[in-house]
């Protein structure tokens, strides 16, 4: 059975429109959980909102949502204040341009989305859209109201149908510049570089997110199976940290060592002699004709 849509409406392409659906592409449903108990009596807790002067327990119909001018003042936002501010969904995704792909800041992207044709008489109409996006190879952006917020989706095809993801405004970004500046630039040598890159080699593979392990999820659902079961857990030792301390360049001599390092470096050497051999045979020639034209 098919999840319940989180969204209906309508996708618009200039005057071509189809109905759509829209569904969450993530969930965190599998994920292990935990609720507050009374250890006593084993029975769940009621969280409440207490006053944070008085201590005093503060009930439904006294809640208000205020705006912190300064340091413990606050003005009152009335729900009908709220409402004045709020869009109001005309639930339609209107497809305003279309950009490359890979012109989109990766650190823009947010919720992922799968969009769907909503009923058989969509079919078509989404079909036509899709393929045509798939033609001119880039993604199309378009508003969308959700949770009375207006967002921009970033919209592409996927399979049979289309991938949207909202994306961040650009005031919920930090800027990198106050992380980065005060990196330092040090001198380092062109062969612990060439290391690296060797390194880098014999770690090179294809995306593949199916051998992605949540070790951590494992390790909770046996956790709670085994306390549950009545058994003992063992705390395990602390790790120690070694203490010894190896330079960079050594730490990468070993780390190519122990990858097959061996092999990329006879190659890198191989490369560096080739390249030797073939400029002496060039000199030499050179020379030779010098020697001739004399």
């Amino acid at each position: 059975m098919a999840p319940r849509a989180y969204w209906k409406g309508t996708l618009k392409l200039s005057l071509v429109s189809c109905p759509i659906v829209l569904y969450p592409a993530t969930t965190a449903a599998e994920k292990t959980r935990f609720h507050l108990i009374n250890r006593e009596t084993g029975n769940r807790l009621k969280q409440q909102m207490i006053d944070a002067e008085t201590g005093d327990v503060v009930e439904s119909d006294q809640k208000g949502r205020g705006y912190e001018l300064r340091k413990g003042k606050y003005v009152e936002i009335e729900p009908e204040e709220l409402e004045a501010v709020q869009i109001e969904s005309n639930h339609t995704i209107d497809i305003e341009s279309f950009v490359p792909s890979e012109e989109i800041d990766q650190r823009y992207l947010n919720h992922p989305y799968y969009l769907a044709p909503d009923g058989k008489a969509a079919v078509d109409a989404f079909a036509v859209i899709r393929d045509a996006m798939k033609d001119q190879d880039r993604v199309a952006l378009a508003k969308i109201v959700l949770t009375n917020r207006e967002h921009i989706m970033a919209i592409e095809p996927l399979g049979k149908g289309l991938l949207g993801t909202t994306l961040r405004f650009p005031y919920e970004l930090r800027d990198e510049d106050q992380f980065f500046d005060d990196i330092k630039s040090p001198k380092i040598t062109k062969d612990m570089v060439e290391l690296a890159s060797h390194i880098l080699q014999t770690k090179a593979a294809h995306f593949d997110p199916g051998k992605f392990k949540d070790e951590y999820e494992t390790a909770l659902k046996a956790l709670v199976k085994r306390k549950a079961s009545g058994k003992t857990i063992e705390l395990p030792e602390p790790e120690e940290r070694p203490s010894n301390v190896v330079s960079l360049m050594d730490a990468l001599k070993q780390s190519l060592k122990g990858r097959g390092g061996k092999k990329a470096a006879a190659k890198s050497n191989a490369r560096r002699a080739t390249g030797r051999q073939r400029a002496a045979k060039k000199t030499h020639r050179s020379t030779a004709r010098h020697r001739k034209a004399g």
